[in-house]
């Protein structure tokens, strides 16, 4: 791709994002489309949310999961930036219709007390560079139609981000096991799934490693108190009006999601 079809995907995916009208998959459309195209035209969109008054406050990793990976049929992650008005307060209703196509995802947030620049970054490092972690629900979220995705149309689109959770007790990440801390997700007081930190190449903080060892060649560090989903470790459920998503973690605690829309009472439990 060159540099004019990069700045036209990028404000199309923008423009998808802020009017909600969803976009044809990309990488059928342009055939030539690279990994390196893919993260320039999510950058671009980066660097138009920063010049409209947003702030950088983490990143995301995705397609940790050996089956996601067999499903777009590559072997690595990606990974997404998260910004200030992505992050929601537990328990307030989350409004659905500020997004297309909204499903979510239990996962273990990492909020960062030291930075983090690779290449080079060991797992010993990346714990000692972690504060605490939180129980997190992502709201993940597409803006090519019908998310008929593979990971170049993912990568463009910021890794599909759309929200977070967090839950309020910090738990240290010394004396967890995250790779056996397992994961109940609940959905209207169903249970709909189960999984465990191990789904996360093993351990989310294998997801963290490899973050930071991805960006750092960029001149991306991970920065105090920024905030990293290592992936997550079930897969992912449509959600709609009127749900009520909990996750809970061993050892770690739980967090709680709503969502409102246009068909919901602001009072319904």
């Amino acid at each position: 791709m060159d540099g004019a079809t990069r700045e036209s995907t990028a404000r199309e995916l923008y423009d998808a994002y802020e009017q909600l009208v969803p976009v044809d998959r990309l990488s059928t459309r342009f055939t030539d489309m690279t990994l390196e195209d893919a993260y320039e035209i999510q950058l671009l969109q980066i660097r138009e949310r920063l010049a409209a008054g947003r702030t950088v406050i983490g990143h995301k990793v995705g397609l940790t999961s050996m089956a996601m990976q067999r499903q777009l049929g590559v072997n690595q992650p990606d990974y997404g930036h998260i910004t200030d008005d992505m992050i929601f307060l537990e328990h307030l209703p989350i409004d659905v219709s500020r997004y297309l196509q909204p499903k979510v995802e239990p996962e273990v947030a990492f909020v960062l007390k030291r930075p983090l620049a690779g290449p080079g970054v060991t797992v010993h490092e990346a714990i000692a560079a972690v504060d605490f972690v939180l129980p997190a629900i992502e709201i993940i979220d597409s803006r090519i139609r019908d998310w008929k995705i593979g990971i170049l149309d993912t990568i463009a689109d910021n890794a599909s981000s759309g929200g977070i959770v967090l839950g309020s007790t910090p738990v240290g990440v010394g004396d967890l096991d995250l790779r056996l801390s397992g994961c109940i997700l609940q959905r209207n007081g169903e249970v709909i799934a189960t999984g465990a930190g191990g789904a996360v190449l093993g351990s989310p903080l294998s997801s963290l490693v490899w973050l930071a060892n991805t960006v750092g060649p960029l001149g991306i560090t991970l920065e105090p108190g920024h905030v990293v989903l290592p992936g997550s470790q079930t897969a992912s459920f449509a959600v709609a009006a009127g749900d009520t998503i909990t996750a809970r973690f061993g050892g770690i605690g739980s967090v709680t999601a709503r969502f409102s829309g246009p068909t919901t009472s602001e009072g319904a439990s």
